[in-house]
C-alpha cells in the first residue's frame, strides 16, 4: 500500500500518514475487503516497537493518575479520550480495560480502585502485552500494592468470568471489531447487576463508504470501522443496556467527506426479574421534557404517576436515572395542584 499511496494515489482525501489518532501507519498489501484481525495486531505489534511522536488524540490527563506510570507506557499510549477518568473507578471495585495496550488506563484505575479493587487488562498484541507486563511490576512499587493483571484475548471473547466486573472500559479500540454486536454481548456477559461501561471511540458523521471500509491502513487508523452514534447507542441497547448516554468530543478527522469525532459512551447493566413485582410504586418523571421513554419500553409524561415494577423502582432511584424521577409508594405521590 506505500508504494501505492506515494504520489496519493489510491489514499481517500483527507487521510495524512498517520495511524489511530495520530500513529503510524502499517506497511500493508493493496486494499481489500478481507482485512482481517491479524492486519490490526500487525499494526499495533509494530507501534508498540516504534511508538510515534504523536499516537493519540490529544488528551488531558490528571498529573496525579499518571505520577506513578512509567514513561515507556506513557510512549506507547493510544487512544481517543480518557474513559478512566470519566468512568471514575471507586475503591473496591472491579475494572476490565478492553484493548488495554501498554497499560496506561489500567495503571490509571490501579490507582483509583486501591488494594482492595482490581484491575483486568486484555489485549491481543502480545508485543503490548509485553510493555504492560514488564511495568506492571514498576507501577506496584510506587503504589505500595500490586493489583493488576494482563490477559491475552480479543474483545469478541473476554477471558473475564460472568458478572465480575463493575466497569468496563476501552479507549479507541472498538472500532477495530469487525464484530461489533458480539462485543457489546461480551461487555455485558462481564459486567454485574449495575455495573456500567464507559468507552471513548471514534464515531462517524454518516455511514462510512465501503471503499474506506475496506482499507486495512484506515482500520488500523481507527477510521474504517467506526460506527455512526446512533448506530454505537443502538448496539448497545440490543446488547441489552440501559441508560445509555454519549458526550461528542472535538472533530478529529475528515476523510472523503466523512467526519470522524472522539466520542465518549456510558451504559448500565440492569437485570429484570421474571415475573415482575409490582408492589404499589410509582414513578413520576420530573423534566424537563414533555416525556421520555425509557429502555424497557415505559413511556413518562412529565408529572404524570405511572406504575412500576420493584426492579424498575430501583433502577430510577440510580445511575444514570438518579433525580429525574420521584419515586415511592403510590399514597406518597405528589398530588397534582387545582
Amino acid at each position: 500500500m506505500k508504494e501505492a499511496f506515494e504520489d496519493g494515489a489510491g489514499r481517500p482525501e483527507g487521510l495524512e500518514e498517520a495511524g489511530c489518532c495520530g500513529g503510524p501507519v502499517l506497511e500493508v498489501s493493496a486494499p481489500s475487503s478481507g482485512v482481517t484481525r491479524d492486519d490490526v495486531r500487525a499494526y499495533y505489534g509494530k507501534a508498540a516497537q516504534a511508538p510515534g511522536p504523536e499516537l493519540c488524540c490529544p488528551i488531558s490527563h490528571d498529573p496525579a493518575d499518571l505520577a506513578h506510570i512509567p514513561e515507556e507506557v506513557l510512549s506507547v499510549s493510544f487512544g481517543c479520550g480518557s474513559p478512566m477518568a470519566e468512568a471514575a473507578p471507586r475503591p473496591g471495585e472491579t475494572v476490565v480495560d478492553l484493548g488495554s495496550g501498554g497499560g496506561i488506563d489500567c495503571f490509571i484505575a490501579a490507582r483509583r480502585v486501591g488494594p482492595s479493587g482490581r484491575v483486568i487488562g486484555v489485549d491481543m498484541t502480545d508485543e503490548m502485552l509485553a510493555t504492560a507486563t514488564r511495568n506492571a511490576g514498576r507501577v506496584a512499587e510506587r503504589l505500595g500494592y500490586e493489583n493488576v493483571t494482563f490477559a491475552r484475548g480479543y474483545l469478541e471473547a473476554v477471558p473475564v468470568p460472568d458478572g465480575a466486573a463493575d466497569l468496563v472500559t476501552s479507549n479507541c479500540v472498538l472500532n477495530l471489531s469487525t464484530d461489533k454486536p458480539k462485543v457489546f454481548s461480551e461487555i455485558h456477559r462481564v459486567l454485574r447487576h449495575g455495573g456500567r461501561f464507559v468507552i471513548a471511540d471514534i464515531v462517524a458523521d454518516r455511514e462510512v463508504p465501503e471503499d474506506i471500509r475496506a482499507d486495512a491502513d484506515l482500520w488500523g487508523a481507527c477510521l474504517a470501522g467506526a460506527m455512526t452514534e446512533r448506530a454505537f447507542a443502538e448496539a448497545a441497547e440490543n446488547a441489552g443496556f440501559h441508560g445509555i448516554t454519549l458526550e461528542r468530543g472535538a472533530l478529529w478527522r475528515e476523510v472523503a467527506g466523512v467526519r470522524f469525532y472522539s466520542t465518549t459512551f456510558r451504559a448500565w447493566r440492569y437485570d429484570k426479574a421474571s415475573p415482575c413485582v409490582f408492589a404499589g410504586q410509582r414513578a413520576i418523571y420530573l423534566g424537563p421534557a414533555r416525556s421520555v421513554t425509557d429502555d424497557d419500553g415505559h413511556t413518562y409524561l412529565r408529572g404524570e404517576a405511572v406504575e412500576v415494577c420493584s426492579d424498575t423502582a430501583a433502577k430510577l432511584t440510580a445511575a444514570p436515572y438518579a433525580g429525574m424521577f420521584w419515586v415511592g409508594d403510590a399514597t406518597e405521590a405528589p398530588q397534582k395542584c387545582c
